[in-house]
Order: structure tokens, then C-alpha cells, then sequence
């Protein structure tokens, strides 16, 4: 239960980063942009996901707040994928 629970926030929330994506948040790098633009733009889709959530109401049973994590973690991934990229 806790599994489908948590995979169901997680698409959730793609979902509502994907379709709230706002042209105003600029990708992490220029040189990110140019190199990978997908990976910059879900960059923007998960920053844009994280502000939706921040300005939720709190009353969700605690999904929201493991939303909240699930896509910090999944910046986290992106950065440290792109990080890698300009490394390699």
C-alpha cells in the first residue's frame, strides 16, 4: 500500500510539474541548455512542480510532504546528472 501510495504521489506530481511549467524559470546553466535541453527542462518541470506543492494546503495526510521530498529528490538527480555530463 505504501508502495502504490508513493508511486502514485510521484506521478502525481510529474504530472502537475509537466502541465505547470512556466517559461519564466530559466534552465540551471546556459551551457546546461545548449548541451541537454531536456534534461534542463525537467529541471524547470520539478523546480516548477516544488513551487505548486510549497503553496498546497498542508491537510493531505502527509502526501504532500512526500511529494515535497520525492521531488527534491528527483532535483537532486537531474543536477547530479548534469554535473556528471560536464564532467565526462
Amino acid at each position: 500500500m505504501l508502495a502504490r501510495t508513493i508511486a502514485v504521489c510521484s506521478t502525481l506530481t510529474l504530472l502537475i510539474g509537466l502541465s505547470v511549467y512556466s517559461a519564466g524559470n530559466p534552465p540551471q546553466t546556459r551551457q546546461m541548455a545548449r548541451r541537454e535541453p531536456h534534461m534542463s527542462a525537467a529541471l524547470g518541470h520539478l523546480q516548477q512542480a516544488r513551487n505548486e506543492l510549497d503553496k498546497a494546503t498542508a491537510t493531505k495526510g502527509g502526501h504532500r510532504e512526500n511529494a515535497m521530498r520525492l521531488v527534491d529528490q528527483a532535483i537532486a538527480e537531474v543536477q547530479q546528472g548534469e554535473v556528471y555530463d560536464i564532467q565526462h
